[in-house]
């Protein structure tokens, strides 16, 4: 079975035979442990939507969800449908007995979750197998080691690490060769490209970046005023306050007018802009609702003109002394 959208290519991650499309379903959203109002009916038709919108890449990891419900609702929807989707997970983060995050990239750890991944997903291999973050009571080495092997007997296909320093991920990569690299990256956090990015880049490691929204802000919805709920978490980041806040929105406006011109909406314009950008290979959309990954898939099979690329690039030129928080749960 096919599905979706035809007018776009597909890309390859690094020297694998492995074929993702340039917009990936993030996958954390749906396991509800940081948004509000989610449901499992709403986040099986968020996938199906992913799907038929021509989007191929599932995104998640053991530790999405409570019991890793992401891994499992996925698991329910695709199975008649296997053969047409690349599927990532990560391993090496869990959640602790009071609900606390807890990293273990021991090797023992690293293969009980790749397996319990296996069996909630009730799949054979896991196309794109990510380190979810470093640990800093286990030597990357060893780590390493663990991947080559569950590479070896089969279990996944591809190896990737997310979350990780350039050093670290040459570590890493000296002992089991990585395919794929997964860090932050949009508009207002754009830290890699000053050396982890072009690293992969001569290495023909392929960047799946998460975060192009950097949280919503960039989805042009928050803006001058926003009255943000106390408890909300974005609160805590530093470019949701202040003079930082201010320039994003100085970028919002310009891209206000861009997507106007283009008869997009604002975020089509940002991820657009995000996997055209060079090294990058693919970028996970977060999503909920069905509404929100067909607005992202809009984004695909199409292209800014360099007038307008330019236009982007002036404006963050203005945009000095940013200072953007990173994340761990991509």
């Amino acid at each position: 079975m096919d599905f979706g959208l035809t007018n776009f290519e597909m890309r390859q991650i690094g020297t694998t035979n492995i074929y993702v499309s340039p917009i990936g379903l993030g996958c954390w959203p749906i396991a509800g442990v940081t948004t509000i109002g989610t449901t499992e009916e709403d986040s099986r038709k968020t996938i199906f939507t992913a799907l038929e919108s021509g989007i191929n890449l599932l995104d998640t990891a053991h530790g999405y969800g409570v019991d890793g419900l992401s891994e499992r609702l996925i698991g329910q929807v695709i199975r008649e449908r296997r053969e047409q989707l690349v599927i990532a997970s990560k391993g090496g983060f869990h959640w602790g007995e009071a609900g606390q995050r807890k990293y273990d990239a021991s090797p023992q750890r690293i293969r009980l979750e790749c397996e319990t991944s296996l069996q909630r997903m009730q799949i054979d291999t896991i196309d794109l197998y990510y380190l979810h973050a470093h640990d800093p009571s286990t030597p990357i080495a060893d780590t390493a080691g663990e991947f080559l092997k569950l590479r070896q007997s089969g279990k996944i296909r591809a190896v990737g690490v997310s979350n990780l320093t350039t050093d670290q991920i040459a570590e890493f990569h000296e002992v089991c060769p990585i395919d794929a690299n997964q860090p932050p990256y949009n508009l207002l956090q754009r830290d890699i490209e000053q050396h982890e990015l072009p690293w992969c880049l001569r290495k023909g490691i392929a960047t799946i970046t998460y975060w192009p929204l950097m949280k919503g802000l960039l989805a042009g919805k928050i803006r001058r005023g926003h009255q943000f709920d106390p408890a909300d978490s974005r609160l805590k980041y530093e470019i949701f306050q202040g003079d930082q806040f201010e320039r994003a929105q100085c970028l919002l406006d310009q891209l206000d007018e861009l997507a106007a011109e283009l008869g997009k909406t604002v975020l089509q314009v940002v991820v657009n802009w995000t996997y055209h950008q060079s090294g990058i290979l693919s970028v996970l959309c977060g999503a909920k609702r069905d509404w929100q990954i067909r607005e992202a898939a809009g984004a695909l099979g199409w292209q800014l003109n360099p007038d307008q690329m330019k236009t982007i690039a002036d404006v963050l030129a203005k945009i000095e002394g940013r200072v953007v928080d990173g994340g761990d749960d991509g």
